[in-house]
């Protein structure tokens, strides 16, 4: 029922509309135009800090970091990773967290991984959560919905009895 010569066929009325489109194509080499917009979207390699560097300051990004060295601050990201000779002291708040070195502070995220060779000494807030065999943690670990809201803890439910009983 189908073949080749019925495709082709109708190929000139199909000519007629990608002819706009291989004028792109001669443009660009391409002959999919369509591909066009998907590199302008291409996420940017992630930050890497070396691990003789050390920052005194917080650290906001939407994008990814590579901590090697010691950062005395805060770090906000979409994807943070702790190197295994790195350390971190101050809150850490990312999206995804994969910790292979030491973290003294809390850890808030979506999704937090502790490797093996993870030390972390804070609280840990998070959506989703992996702890390899072998990590040292000291501190609590609390599931959230939205670990990555600053609200702190919500007990808004204590109250409410309360008031009910009086």
């Amino acid at each position: 029922m189908f073949s080749k010569s019925k495709i082709n066929e109708p190929g000139p009325k199909v000519a007629d509309t990608p002819a706009p489109a291989t004028a792109d194509a001669s443009k660009t080499g391409s002959p999919v135009p369509d591909f066009k917009t998907t590199p302008p979207k291409a996420k940017p390699p992630a930050s890497v800090l070396s691990s003789d560097l050390l920052i005194t300051g917080n650290l906001k990004t939407t994008g990814d970091i590579q901590i090697e060295g010691q950062v005395d601050g805060d770090i906000r990201a979409h994807l943070l990773t702790v190197g295994e000779g790195a350390t971190v002291k101050g809150e850490v708040i990312a999206d995804d967290v994969v910790v292979n070195g030491r973290v003294i502070g809390r850890v808030r995220g979506l999704k937090v991984r502790l490797t093996s060779t993870a030390r972390v000494e804070g609280d840990i807030i998070h959506k989703t959560i992996a702890i390899e065999s072998g990590a040292h943690f000291e501190g609590s670990v609390q599931r959230q919905d939205d670990p990555l809201s600053s609200g702190g803890k919500k007990m808004p439910v204590l109250p409410a009895p309360e008031g009910d009983k009086g």
